[in-house]
């Protein structure tokens, strides 16, 4: 069987990193943990919350790298001299990616009850339609 790709389609210009993005996505959609919720808070903005309980600021790292949103956490071990007699709160470290389309910029990050929100934007083209002018060669 032949992979389609959207290079195999002559109309549709420059869309080879949309491809490599959704293969990105396709990998990286297998995660359990954290768990979030992505919501649309307006017409042209998104908020991520990721139930992240158990961390601190300082234990969470997020970045922006190659158009791709990277939230990785780790937590210090305070395990330290104390005794469990059960273990249950899970104390992982974790990574959690999203993709982001051209446009979507990242805003603040606010940490409130035991939930990170991520809060993204996204800017608008002022110019839809372009004319484009034809130089006499």
């Amino acid at each position: 069987m032949t992979k389609l790709t959207l290079g195999a389609y002559p109309h549709m210009l420059g869309f080879e990193q949309l491809e490599r993005l959704l293969e990105r996505a396709a990998k990286a959609g297998n995660e359990g943990y954290p768990p979030f919720n992505i919501e649309q808070t307006s017409d042209q903005s998104y908020r991520i919350t990721l139930a992240v309980a158990g961390f601190r600021e300082d234990d969470i790292a997020i970045t922006v790298e190659d158009r791709q949103l990277v939230i990785r956490g780790r937590q210090r071990d305070d395990s330290e001299g104390r005794v469990f007699l059960h273990r249950g709160i899970a104390a992982r470290q974790f990574q959690r990616s999203f993709v982001l389309a051209d446009g979507v910029e990242v805003g603040e990050a606010v940490m409130e009850n035991g939930l990170l929100h991520i809060d993204l934007t996204r800017s608008v083209p002022d110019q839809i339609v372009r004319k484009i002018s034809i130089r006499k060669g």
